[in-house]
Formats: C-alpha cells, sequence, structure tokens
C-alpha cells in the first residue's frame, strides 16, 4: 500500500470510528415501564434534557489508543486527552501527551478528536431522536444487572456521524448502556466493515460513556482497532440536584 493509500486508509477508519462518538453522551435518566418504541425514544429525548439541565460540569482524562495489523507489519499510538465540559461554555478537549506513531497520532487520534468536537456544534443532527433514526423494538435482556430494552436503530439519511444495528437502553432511566453499530455510510472503497461496541456507565445520578471501540476490517488486509477509555468522571450537579434516586 502506498503512503497516499494508507493516508486515506487512516482518515477513512477515523470517520467510521467517529461514528460511535457523536451520541455518546446525549442520553438520560428516570421510570421503568412496558413501552413500544416510540414511547421509549420519548423518555430518552425528555431525560436527555433533563440530564444537561441538571449537569453542570465534568473533569475526566480520556486514553486513546489506536493499532493497525497487517502486510506483516503492526504500528500503534495511544494519546491521552483531558476533557472539560461546563454548561455555560460547552465541552473542550484538549491533548496532553501522544506516543508511538505520529502518522497515527495525526491522522486517527487527532482527527478523532477533532470529529468529536465538530459533531458536537451540531447535535441535533446527530442525536438518537426520530428526526435522524427509524427504531424498532426488539425485545429486552439485562445489561450490568439492569433490565435494558434492546432497539434497532436505522439512519434516515448516510451521513458519516449516523449509524445504523442496535442499542441498549436503560429500562428505569432510558440512558443508551449499550451500542452495537456501524456506520451509516462506508467512508472509503478501502474499508469492508467497521463495528462499534458503546458501553455507558452511570456516575453519581449521571449517565456517561465508559468505552468505545471501533474494529475496522480493510479490504486490502489488515485490522484496525480504536479504543477510548473515558477515565473516571469528576462530577458536578447543577444547584439543588437530587439525582434519580437509582
Amino acid at each position: 500500500m502506498n503512503s497516499r493509500q494508507s493516508r486515506g486508509l487512516l482518515l477513512a477508519v477515523v470517520f467510521a470510528f467517529a461514528a460511535g462518538l457523536v451520541w455518546a453522551e446525549d442520553a438520560a435518566s428516570l421510570l421503568p415501564a412496558s413501552l413500544n418504541s416510540a414511547q421509549i425514544v420519548e423518555q430518552m429525548r425528555r431525560q436527555s434534557q433533563a440530564q444537561t439541565a441538571a449537569l453542570k460540569q465534568y473533569k475526566a482524562l480520556r486514553h486513546y489508543a489506536v493499532e493497525y495489523r497487517g502486510f506483516s507489519a503492526r504500528i500503534a499510538a495511544k494519546m491521552d486527552v483531558d476533557v472539560n465540559y461546563d454548561a455555560a461554555n460547552g465541552k473542550s478537549l484538549r491533548i496532553v501527551s501522544q506516543s508511538g506513531s505520529r502518522l497515527l497520532c495525526e491522522k486517527v487520534l487527532k482527527r478523532a478528536v477533532d470529529s468529536e468536537e465538530e459533531a458536537y456544534k451540531d447535535k441535533a443532527s446527530t442525536a438518537l431522536t426520530e428526526a435522524n433514526y427509524r427504531f424498532q423494538l426488539a425485545g429486552s435482556e439485562s445489561v450490568a444487572g439492569r433490565t435494558a430494552y434492546i432497539l434497532n436503530v436505522q439512519p434516515l439519511t448516510d451521513s458519516k456521524f449516523l449509524f445504523r444495528g442496535k442499542i441498549w437502553v436503560d429500562a428505569a432511566d432510558f440512558a443508551v448502556a449499550k451500542m452495537e453499530t456501524e456506520p451509516a455510510k462506508s467512508p472509503s472503497f478501502w474499508i469492508s466493515r467497521t463495528l462499534i461496541h458503546y458501553v455507558s456507565v452511570k456516575t453519581d445520578s449521571f449517565w456517561l460513556p465508559q468505552q468505545v471501540r471501533s474494529e475496522t476490517k480493510v479490504r486490502v488486509g489488515g485490522t484496525a482497532m480504536l479504543t477510548i477509555d473515558y477515565g473516571s468522571y469528576a462530577v458536578v450537579p447543577a444547584a439543588g440536584f437530587q439525582g434519580a434516586g437509582r
């Protein structure tokens, strides 16, 4: 694979991975019931708004990693990113360290950070709502000891920031607890398939991302694996917030 093809492949991997990031912090909390898909989505919307209103600040140190294996070679890179969210000023991401392949740092990890910031500025077009997706209830099961609805999701447009697959919605809090998806649109000829795995964690009554893992198969051979571990959150709720009590 020549230099131009390599750079094109790495950029394609970034956009495939970015589809799993843009909605990761847009979920929420409240009551369980036996509901249909439209009612579940409506509860997700309401509780997302409630969480946004209740969350004043948080800080976290994220750990990004990417590894590519193919053509009898292995290259890898890591990056730590300081994340600060403030209700008044929004979210900022600052790279504090990086190591490994310079090419992977610049063309994959840094662009993954940039893609999240880009999508954050237009949350309405990427949110898990009926304006962007078609939802179908597929049953329920336990996720980390909590009952969750399973929804099949299909994007209404082939945006690079949307996805298709399954999401697991916590039946008590109506937050996205888990997802197994792939991008709505293949970002490049070089990508045969990308699978995105996501899990969230409940911290001080707020549901926030815990890990995203993206595995991309390359047509000409090899696999790229990208991972974000979101670290521990330091959360500051808005004044008077009592939490969901669960």
